[in-house]
């Protein structure tokens, strides 16, 4: 185990008769060969211990290391002969103690079951003395275990005894592989084996060493649970809470409830942490007042990564309902975040607007338009000051808005001014009059205009949301069935080595039922793969609705402003 971590010491290396592994001890370190995966090292207690007294602990500890696993690593001492599957007798116990599915099923053989969630099985015999020949023809050691587990014929009680661990190594493992190690050192180095360097170790023992670490990095796949879902570091943590729980109440430890479990869990994490991640990388990124394109492209890049973390932590949300809550967390979070963006623009160009439009205050003050030709005066100097502004603030989402706001509290005055300028004859008040109902016209065009763009800008950003959802759910689904088709195609194999094999040692009628379960294992994967596409429809579905949900709710707040007939003097 140690060496499978790269290191020289780690796991404690017994060199006297006291256990010294109690329970489940864990090591993580990243994976030598996989970018971004972590090899998680189990070692167990010995099992057997005589002082322990308990030997439904053991079987605990045994069913603990099968479902956390994805390799099985059980190493023995000597050969693989009867009396070492005889103490290998805890894989006899595994449906008793392990349930695959909530509901108990009628089908005699759930052998199919357990092996598409169980891991491959390594078999390790140490200090192994023995010569790898059969019939004086040299074998492989996959060959000697497969030689070990073969069958006898017969009924009588002693048979079946023999054959009961066999056939459950041969039926709930798709994979096994053996290891024969020699001994690593002369007894007096195997009390400081931790101490040894690699030129104090037979050379044989370190071939073979080299070779298993190479095997267990190359072919142990990514841990997943039923459905082939991928378990990250921290879903295994609360993996091992949630059986560990159901075994200190007393309950058997059944896979689809621990699914259950985990995705409540799970789910409601990767809304915490995919939702933290969003508003960190937008306060980190925004400064406002800004413009809307830029402000949406900041959401964009930090709802994708959100959306990463969701759907790398979440799990089994079949529904969707937790990737729906974080689409309308996120969006609550930017209509704040677009207001906020609003209301400090605002600010910015109203504070333009004071600095600007001074001059003209101070005119009304003091009766300066309030004379013959007054109006004309008061309308050239708006007309300069509205272009000043603009200038100051044209880059300004709010520009419009206030300006707008600003003509309509000057709209009594420039009626005022308007009646009081006793150089316009009447006509010449009602021609002004027909220009401040075109001048109004053009007011409300650039206002609608700006609201449609708003509106465009939202259904962008809307749409930009739905796709990424759609994206990364799409990716996720492919990866599943992908894993879920090679799990299905190595049990399938599996099943017909097997029944090739019962058929090669005479057992016609196992061998029988055996096509029976890998003709209904058949059926079950061209089911599965027929359903697929509905499957991704209905997640397309749930996150259009939600999608457009959440559109009615996501224009901006912004201050309607009347168009007075003082619009003309823009």
């Amino acid at each position: 185990m140690n060496r499978l971590a790269g290191q020289q010491t780690g796991f404690a290396l017994g060199n006297t008769i006291e256990s010294k592994t109690k329970g489940i001890w864990m090591w993580c370190v990243p994976h030598p060969n996989k970018k971004g995966h972590t090899l998680v090292l189990l070692d167990t207690e010995g099992l057997g211990d005589v002082k322990k007294g308990d030997e439904k602990h053991d079987t605990w500890i045994f069913c603990l290391a099968v479902l956390l696993s994805s390799t099985l690593v059980y190493n023995s001492l000597g050969v693989i002969d009867n009396m070492a599957l005889e103490k290998l007798h805890y894989v006899t116990e595994l449906t008793e103690n392990i349930r695959v599915k909530a509901e108990e099923s009628q089908d005699e053989n759930e052998s199919a079951d357990f092996m598409s969630v169980f891991p491959s099985f390594v078999w390790a015999v140490r200090d192994f003395t023995l010569q790898l020949k059969k019939e004086d023809k040299p074998i492989t050691s996959d060959d000697y275990l497969e030689g070990a587990l073969e069958l006898k014929n017969g009924s009588s009680p002693q048979t079946v005894q023999y054959n009961l661990p066999r056939r459950c190594l041969r039926n709930f493992f798709a994979e096994r592989k053996c290891f024969v190690f020699p001994r690593p050192a002369s007894t007096q180095n195997m009390w400081k084996m931790e101490e040894l360097t690699e030129k104090e170790l037979d050379s044989k023992f370190l071939e073979q060493a080299n070779t298993f670490c190479h095997y267990i990095y190359n072919n142990s796949e990514t841990k997943t649970v039923s459905g082939s879902r991928t378990i990250t570091g921290t879903a295994l943590g609360n993996l091992a809470e949630v059986y560990v729980e159901a075994i200190r109440s007393g309950k058997i430890p059944c896979l689809e409830n621990a699914v259950v479990s985990l995705a409540k869990i799970q789910n409601v994490r990767a809304v915490e942490e995919a939702l933290q991640l969003y508003m960190t990388e937008m306060f980190n990124s925004v400064q406002l007042p800004m413009c809307p394109e830029e402000l949406s492209n900041i959401h964009t890049d930090a709802e994708k990564a959100a959306i990463e973390v969701f759907i790398t932590v979440s799990f089994n949300d079949n529904c969707q309902i937790y990737q729906k809550e974080l689409m309308g967390k996120i969006n609550d979070e930017y209509q704040q975040m677009c207001q906020q963006n609003y209301d400090a623009s605002r600010m910015q160009c109203e504070e333009v607007l004071h600095d600007v439009f001074d001059a003209l205050e101070k005119g009304i003050s003091d009766g300066s338009y309030l004379k013959p030709g007054g109006s004309q005066k008061y309308i050239d100097m708006f007309r300069q000051l509205a272009e000043e502004y603009r200038a100051r603030t044209g880059s300004q989402i709010m520009s419009e808005e206030v300006l707008s706001k600003f003509l309509k509290t000057k709209e009594n005055i420039g009626k005022m001014i308007l009646q009081a300028d006793q150089s316009l004859s009447a006509a010449e008040q009602e021609k002004e009059g027909e220009k401040m109902k075109t001048e109004v016209l053009k007011q409300q065009k650039k206002s609608l205009k700006k609201q449609n763009w708003l509106q465009e800008q939202m259904f962008k950003d809307m749409q930009r949301t739905h796709d990424e959802h759609v994206i990364q759910i799409t990716h996720q689904m492919e990866r599943e069935q992908d894993r879920m088709r090679r799990d299905n195609k190595r049990v399938l194999e599996a099943k017909l080595r097997e029944s090739q094999a019962l058929l090669n040692m005479g057992f016609q009628r196992e061998a029988a039922r055996m096509q029976s379960e890998i003709n209904r294992l058949k059926a079950d994967m061209d089911k599965e793969k027929s359903s697929q596409h509905s499957k991704f429809g209905q997640v397309l579905n749930c996150i259009g609705i939600a999608t457009t949900a959440l559109a009615p709710g996501f224009t901006p707040k912004l201050v309607g402003v009347g168009i007075s007939m003082a619009s003309n003097f823009v």
